[in-house]
């Protein structure tokens, strides 16, 4: 979603995000993203794909696999002018009500949006650029994990699979995302633990062992431990939001 005025709060993984003119704030297939309360007097452009029109395109954006763990980018006035003017033409051709607009016009103001986006996810300084060989083992991690999640891969499969020894695998997540993989996989599972069971109708139990817990109380002890609330507690809350 790229706000071109204004300023919004939208929630990411259960985390509130504020964005505001000249930033764009994206979730991924496996994330939650919920945008309650839009403000119809901002100026803002809601837009997903999916894998069968990205293939389409000529090359691929690193930047959606998301190797820094942003959920924001921000656009300096040249491209925001840019990345303004695309959205808007991206939004005449799928709206023109006169004959079809030719599918390769549309994937090119396409191409050139995402390489905008891809281009200023990389170029802010605050994130930093990693080196292409690092990034690249970094986001097959975070594929890896995401894959086998239910699964709970160790640490050790994982440097395997990827030609890492354990100590090169901690090193590299650890410098990217600040946590061992081993706490990185277990907050992935938490974060999952918060979305099934905030849409999901199974039972607590039942989604224990969805996540790969053989023991459902442990994995009670281990919510509470990592999001502060027990699971009576989160599921408390998300009632009391809901009759609001």
């Amino acid at each position: 979603m790229f706000f071109d005025q204004g300023t919004e709060t939208v929630e990411v993984d259960r985390q509130e995000v504020t964005v505001s003119s000249s930033q764009l704030v994206f979730g991924l297939p496996n994330q939650s993203f919920v945008h309650d309360s839009p403000n119809h007097n901002n100026q803002q452009y809601k837009f997903s794909f999916d894998e069968q029109t990205l293939a389409l395109l000529p090359r691929a954006y690193p930047f959606l696999t998301n190797p820094k763990q942003a959920s924001v980018i921000s656009f300096d006035p040249l491209a925001k002018q840019r990345v303004s003017a695309l959205l808007s033409m991206l939004f005449q051709l799928l709206h023109a009500s006169t004959k079809p607009i030719s599918t390769d016009i549309i994937l090119a103001h396409l191409n050139s949006l995402l390489s905008e986006f891809n281009g200023a996810y990389f170029d802010d300084e605050s994130r930093g650029y990693m080196p292409d060989s690092k990034r690249t083992k970094y986001v097959a991690f975070k594929l890896a994990v995401e894959k086998q999640l239910t699964e709970q891969p160790d640490v050790h499969s994982i440097a395997h699979q990827l030609g890492l020894t354990t100590s090169s695998l901690y090193a590299l997540v650890k410098e990217y995302s600040g946590l061992s993989p081993k706490e990185w996989v277990i907050n992935q599972l938490m974060v999952e633990a918060q979305r099934q069971l905030q849409y999901s109708p199974r039972s607590v139990k039942e989604i224990a062992y969805e996540l790969g817990f053989n023991d459902p109380a442990y994995f009670s002890r281990l919510f509470k431990k990592k999001t502060g609330k027990t699971v009576s507690t989160f599921l408390a809350d998300l009632r009391d939001l809901s009759n609001r």
